[in-house]
């Protein structure tokens, strides 16, 4: 028996261009009905998803990928991790090296020297939902500042994977790389692009859902995971069911248990509420 859903919420509970569909909202009523505990799990910070965590009527609600964790009815936080200078320091580095866009998520907002690629999107999908912090110089704005940064996020238009082996010598960071390329195209700002979202050591969805189930003594057992992308793999890992809806990625849908015929804008995740409780 299904006591927790943890579910995604771009391009898996909504889709890029409209708004939750119905079948999606009734399904979260009957959750309700049932009792069972509505996790969201996002990669955007609290400050940007928290109104829609809200909306939607969920329990409680991790985002940054798993580096928050806050129960929504009470507002009291979990868990919240964040990067230690020396690690944002040695990132920075690299970044400047690289020659990448940064941006960096704190609890309140976005930290930027200029709207570009996830960050610019963000701001898009949720205008004047978002405090946006732009700055002249974000590598000392980081360093030198005293602002608790939960996620460092760096994109191009470039493959980053040689970026990725020389950040993973990093000692104490966890990083998660997306490709927005393709038929994964950002439709939202019309352009490819990859990024590599950075928190500290141990940071993923999976591992903060298995924190928060410990914490409401709801057994692996009892958990229904929903996702679309490669950051959603690590919950199906915690899971007794993962399940990927059909617009999914490839890599996605080769793990999952179940991909939906639906994809997000459909009712994908109702398909999957209504097949599994």
């Amino acid at each position: 028996m299904i006591k927790l859903v943890s579910s995604d919420i771009d391009s898996t509970l909504i889709d890029n261009v409209h708004p939750i569909c119905e079948r999606n909202v009734q399904a979260i009523s009957y959750l309700k009905e049932k009792n069972v505990t509505f996790v969201l799990c996002t990669g955007k910070s609290y400050a940007i998803s928290k109104d829609f965590c809200k909306k939607v009527g969920a329990n409680f609600g991790i985002f940054g990928n798993g580096s928050h964790c806050v129960d929504l009815t009470t507002n009291k936080v979990i868990f919240k991790k964040s990067l230690s200078i020396s690690n944002l320091t040695k990132c920075l580095e690299l970044a400047k090296e690289y020659g990448m866009h940064v941006h960096a998520n704190t609890d309140t907002g976005i930290i930027s020297e200029k709207l570009e690629y996830l960050d610019l999107r963000n701001s898009l999908l949720f205008p004047g939902k978002i405090d946006i912090m732009e700055v002249s110089d974000i590598y000392n704005t980081l360093i030198t500042g005293n602002t608790e940064i939960l996620q460092l996020v760096l994109s191009s238009s470039s493959d980053l994977s040689e970026l990725k082996a020389k950040l993973q010598q990093v000692e104490g960071i966890s990083i998660t790389h997306i490709r927005k390329k393709g038929k994964y195209r950002d439709n939202v700002i019309d352009k490819d692009y990859e990024y590599l979202d950075i928190s500290t050591s141990n940071v993923s969805k999976g591992n903060a859902i298995n924190a928060l189930s410990k914490y409401l003594n709801i057994p692996q057992s009892q958990i229904l995971a929903i996702g679309d992308n490669i950051n959603d793999i690590s919950m199906f890992n915690v899971a007794s069911i993962g399940v990927a809806v059909g617009n999914s990625y490839d890599e996605v849908k080769a793990v999952a248990d179940f991909v939906t015929k639906n994809s997000a804008g459909n009712g994908g995740f109702a398909e999957a509420i209504y097949k599994f409780i």
